[in-house]
């Protein structure tokens, strides 16, 4: 997630201060990972230095100044170009799971037991899931199916290297 540019993107909407910035992302982008207002205003000032925003006000507020951000014409430029470009598919070639897998067999570790640890995890978090998408919104219900969609990838992917442990261990052990 381009945390610069999904801020523009929300600027674009509308003007905000750095709170209604931080709860907007949070509530469509941040499930489970809340941005920290820290990184928010760090982000907001670089992007004001490169001339992507401007503070148009200053409110006195109880802690420090409220400052009201507006994307600029080289802001709005940015996000138009990073919406029209595709998202560069992800073929996963170096993941942590793969990763783990072979180093177990190079080790002489019980890969399969991994496998099936992996399995569980996956399963409990295809049920967590689910239950997001049963109780919650539209869109608590689309970001449930992108994670169930790759959870199942991996499930499909743990079986078939489950399936080939004796060939693998083969391949990667001398």
């Amino acid at each position: 997630m381009s945390v610069p540019l999904t801020l523009l993107g929300l600027l674009e909407r509308e003007p905000s201060h750095g709170y209604d910035l931080k709860r907007d992302y949070d509530a469509f982008f941040g499930r489970g990972k809340p941005l920290p207002f820290g990184q928010v205003y760090s982000t907001l000032s670089r992007l004001a230095r490169d001339g992507k925003v401007v503070i148009s006000d200053v409110a006195p507020g109880s802690g420090p100044d409220r400052k009201r951000y507006i994307i600029t014409d080289l802001g709005a430029t940015e996000v138009e170009q990073w919406l029209v470009q595709p998202v560069e598919p992800e073929p996963h070639l170096q993941t942590v799971l793969f990763a783990k897998v072979v180093l177990a067999l190079m080790l002489d570790r019980p890969a399969a037991e991994y496998l099936d640890t992996q399995r569980s995890a996956h399963l409990q978090r295809m049920r967590d899931l689910t239950e997001i998408k049963r109780s919650g919104s539209l869109v608590d219900a689309l970001l449930a199916d992108h994670g169930l969609y790759h959870l199942e990838a991996d499930l499909r992917w743990i079986e078939m290297t489950g399936a080939r442990l004796d060939a693998l261990r083969k391949a990667v052990r001398p």
